[in-house]
């Protein structure tokens, strides 16, 4: 209890807690001269204690306790106080050296562990590219930087560019190889880079059509035993053997290429048969080409390389192996997943997002393509061979549609139905297409449609109108989605002249397909015969955005501008038709009526002459002419057309006047005077060729003149008595229902 000291009223019993040693203070460490001493002692010395307070932290420091009094403690191992210097003397290093404290600090320095006094850090010291190595890799990247940019130009069509980068990266390495044989590292030549340059080199040859030089590059990698593989190079030469239409050469390439590469690469040794094979068709060998590509349908059947055996078949005209070959050709598996896996089920959610996401994705979209390329090789297959290998193309038609039933293209069988009416009408034979096609009516919709479409089509040839809207009713029906059924119901109404609901009809297909050009076209030329001109040129410059070079729709533009007062834009229009078609006669004379309109002769009269160069039949581009040249002074040259005027119309006597004028004004009075005789002969009562005889036989003295002119008299005569008998036909007439008129209003006030 000695020990124990009961705190008074008057002690504080916190007395000492804010009492702290200055030894704690790190704020002032830059100013505490003992542990600056320290931090600058030599390693293994201490300097004497020389602190304020005697000890360490433990140690001769008075502790403040709770009593309030400070009791000095010595540390048990007598170490002395670290953050102060005693009596001046050294301090003792400490057993391991801080990170940034070294010897070499002097008394008084600022404390810098990290060195940042010493300024910035030195720079790196460059490469020396005066060495061989640092020059034959800068070379190095040099080459490589321009295959790149050759290979860059070459994709972005850019072929000169591409040969330029290739030729100039093919120098660079030349003088690469140099560089490294004069430095003696000969044995390091980087074949890989110079195997690089020399093919994209070659490639570059070919693709400007350079073929010796490509020959020569692809030779020269060849024919190179260090390059390994390089063998497969010869595929490119057989191809550009192929293209130069040198076909012994290319197979005997495709052969050696064939030996050079080993059973292991099978799709490669298949791709060259099939060029072998094709290549022997081109030299009519097909005997030869059958041997190929009978060999690739055992290996590794395809669909291309069927329809190839197909055509060698029908070639030789072997019956029976076209049969087989079809039914190899229709059973050739596409490894194409079914539709019903892009069909989204209504439960699971996330399975419904992966299906949309992959509905329309590239992989999907080559499955599609290759079924469609699939259908159309079986399609033509059907229509080239049904005439051959049976007695009869019908029947022929037939079997191909049963061995299709039986194959996985069971949708394909009513195409080819369809096909084979559409092969009755190209014979002619309209009859067997409608008993075809009338087969359908009680298929499924998407047929049925198609089906109807078809007859509707042919009936609107025929002109037989009501069958048309009959059977285009019947495939809008079965698929109001239908344009086509559209289009024609539309035409069966724009025959009756109702143009608004033909408009209806047209705008319906383009609802359903908006890339329809024929609704496109039709419900323009609607606009047209309802004067809505504005529309009209607004559905044809849609047409026009999607066939740019269209004939039939650049022509209609310029006709609307023509209508619409802009002669100079029909003008245009009518140029890019000529740029089109330049041969088209009524093309040009419109093109020299628009221009004889705007004034300008000289250009109409072009247009005029070349419209009659392609077609010299046309009557009122032969008036133009024969009418310049009167005008022109230039008589002559005008009877050449006024003669061809008479062949044409022989019954015209206005032709033949014209004839005869012509020689009059040119002063050839005796030939005008043989034409107008001669027109006398064929036409005697014609008063202008009897008043002409008369002038021209005054004026040359002949004796017949008192004929001519006793027949002119009673040629006036008659032609005065037959207006008179008109005139008094049409005055009695005329008397006749006023009396009639007259009459029936006094019976019917007799009536009343």
């Amino acid at each position: 209890m000695e020990n124990v000291h009961l705190a008074g009223e008057e002690d504080d019993l916190y007395s000492g807690y804010n009492d702290y040693n200055p030894t704690f203070d790190s704020e002032e460490l830059e100013n505490d001269a003992g542990f600056q001493q320290a931090v600058r002692t030599s390693y293994g010395r201490r300097p004497p204690m020389t602190a304020k307070f005697p000890g360490t932290a433990i140690g001769a420091r008075p502790l403040a306790t709770s009593f309030g009094s400070r009791v000095p403690m010595t540390s048990s191992m007598g170490r002395p106080v670290t953050g102060a210097v005693m009596d001046g003397a050294a301090r003792p290093m400490t057993a391991v050296r801080a990170a940034g404290y070294t010897s070499s600090l002097t008394r008084g320095s600022a404390f810098d562990p990290l060195g940042q006094s010493r300024g910035p850090a030195p720079p790196l010291e460059g490469k020396n590219e005066d060495t061989p190595e640092e020059k034959i890799k800068i070379l190095e990247k040099k080459v490589n930087d321009l295959i790149e940019e050759s290979c860059m130009a070459q994709s972005v069509g850019n072929l000169q560019l591409a040969l330029e980068k290739a030729k100039e990266a093919g120098r660079k390495e030349r003088a690469l190889v140099r560089q490294r044989e004069q430095s003696g590292n000969a044995e390091h030549i980087n074949l890989d880079l110079t195997y690089s340059v020399l093919l994209n080199l070659a490639n570059q040859y070919a693709n400007n059509e350079m073929y010796p030089e490509a020959l020569n590059s692809y030779q020269v990698i060849v024919n190179n035993k260090m390059f390994s593989n390089a063998g497969r190079l010869k595929v490119n030469i057989a191809n550009i053997y192929v293209t130069q239409k040198n076909y012994p050469k290319a197979i005997k390439f495709y052969r050696m290429a064939l030996d050079q590469i080993s059973n292991s690469h099978k799709e490669m040794r298949i791709k060259i048969m099939q060029n072998i094979g094709v290549v022997f068709v081109r030299l009519g060998q097909y005997s030869d080409a059958i041997t190929s590509f009978e060999h690739i349908m055992s290996e590794s059947p395809n669909i291309k390389t069927g329809f190839n055996l197909i055509l060698c078949y029908y070639a030789i005209g072997d019956r029976e192996r076209m049969k087989k070959a079809f039914q190899k050709l229709i059973s050739v598996p596409l490894g194409i997943d079914e539709e019903d896996k892009y069909i989204p089920s209504s439960d699971d959610t996330s399975a419904n997002m992966v299906i949309e996401a992959i509905k329309n994705d590239k992989l999907h979209q080559m499955e599609r393509d290759l079924k469609v390329l699939a259908e159309k090789y079986i399609m033509t297959s059907a229509k080239l061979i049904a005439p051959a290998i049976e007695t009869s193309f019908a029947s022929g038609f037939d079997w191909c549609v049963d061995m299709v039933k039986s194959s996985q293209y069971v949708e394909l069988a009513n195409d080819l139905e369809i096909n084979k009416a559409i092969t009755y009408l190209r014979q002619k034979d309209f009859n067997k297409a409608v008993e075809t096609l009338k087969t359908f009516e009680k298929k499924d919709s998407r047929v049925k449609s198609a089906a109807a479409t078809n007859l509707s089509f042919l009936y609107f040839l025929e002109k037989d109108y009501e069958q048309a809207d009959r059977y285009a009713e019947l495939a809008m029906n079965a698929d109001r989605y239908n344009p086509a059924a559209l289009i024609n119901k539309g035409n069966t109404v724009f025959v009756r002249q109702d143009y608004e609901k033909a408009a209806e009809f047209y705008k319906e297909a383009l609802r359903n397909d908006s890339s329809c050009t024929e609704a496109l076209y039709n419900l323009g030329l609607t606009y047209k015969r309802l004067n809505r001109l504005e529309e009209a040129l607004d559905c044809f410059l849609k047409l026009h955005a999607i066939l740019r070079n269209s004939a039939q729709v650049l022509y209609q533009l310029a006709s609307l501008n023509e209508l619409l007062g802009d002669p100079q834009q029909a003008i245009e229009w009518l140029i890019q038709v000529i740029s089109v078609t330049p041969t088209d006669p009524h093309t040009l004379a419109k093109l020299g009526k628009l221009h004889d309109d705007e004034g300008d002769k000289s250009l109409a009269f072009q247009y005029y002459c070349e419209s009659f160069r392609y077609f010299p039949s046309n009557i009122d581009v032969i008036m133009w002419l024969g009418a310049y040249y009167i005008e022109t002074q230039f008589c002559e040259k005008a009877i050449q057309y006024f003669e061809r005027a008479t062949l044409i119309q022989p019954t015209q006597v206005k032709w033949q006047l014209i004839m005869a004028s012509c020689y009059r004004r040119s002063g050839n009075y005796q030939k005008a005077l043989e034409t107008y005789k001669d027109i006398h002969l064929k036409f005697p009562d014609n008063v202008e060729c009897l008043r002409f005889l008369v002038r021209l036989s005054t004026d040359m003295g002949l004796k017949e003149v008192q004929e001519y002119a006793t027949k002119l008299k009673k040629v006036e005569k008659m032609k005065e008595i037959r207006e008179q008998r008109v005139k008094s036909g049409r005055e009695g007439s005329a008397r006749s229902r006023k009396e009639g008129r007259e009459g029936s209003a006094g019976s019917v006030g007799k009536s009343l």
